[in-house]
């Protein structure tokens, strides 16, 4: 683990992003370092093709969820 100087501007957006995702301040920063990583590793690919990637490969699966939500809508 390290410390990373960012500026307060920055520092202000990942406070405000990490609220709106329920994320800490850290976890947020994470987040955004990982998919930047991600992204310059593979231009070719969407955000969204980036998130299913990772989505499948810890196999989340959507269709659980979309069962329950209509399960609990009868």
């Amino acid at each position: 683990m390290g410390i990373i100087k960012i500026s307060e501007e920055l520092h202000e957006e990942l406070r405000k992003a990490s609220s709106v995702m329920s994320r800490s301040i850290n976890s947020q920063a994470e987040f955004w370092i990982k998919m930047g990583m991600l992204a310059e590793l593979h231009p070719q690919l969407s955000f969204n093709q980036i998130m299913a990637d990772l989505m499948q490969s810890a196999n989340v699966s959507a269709a659980n969820i979309a069962t329950t939500e209509e399960n609990n809508d009868a």
